[in-house]
């Protein structure tokens, strides 16, 4: 068993920041890569950027320069910083992890991010 637990959604104003983490608990051998995805309402799921045991990080073309994803492997835990925060940022971002070996994904719950002013 895998449980993801996101923080840090809320609401800010166009141009603000908001940080998200994700602590990841439960079986974690073998979860070598976690992520960040969103999805607002009438849309589908998408990914927002993913972070490898060895820190490589890839980014949606939509979130480059702005956001930034880490993680603290001692505390198992996962960030996604954002910066210069949009309207269309406004979705609800789940954290993800994949089991290398048994080709399995966990997800979140969910977190609520709105931007308004």
């Amino acid at each position: 068993q895998v449980q993801l637990v996101e923080s840090g959604g809320g609401l800010v104003q166009p141009g603000g920041s908001l940080r998200l983490s994700c602590v990841v608990s439960g079986s974690i051998f073998g979860i070598h890569d976690l992520g960040w995805y969103r999805q607002a309402p009438g849309k589908q799921r998408e990914l927002v950027g993913g972070i490898t045991s060895i820190l490589t990080t890839n980014y949606a073309d939509f979130v480059k320069g702005r956001f930034t994803i880490s993680r603290d492997n001692a505390k198992n835990m996962v960030y996604l910083q954002m910066n210069s925060l949009k309207p269309e940022d406004t979705a609800v971002y789940y954290c993800h992890a994949r089991n290398i070996y048994r080709n399995t994904e966990y997800w979140g719950q969910g977190t609520q991010v709105t931007v308004s002013s």
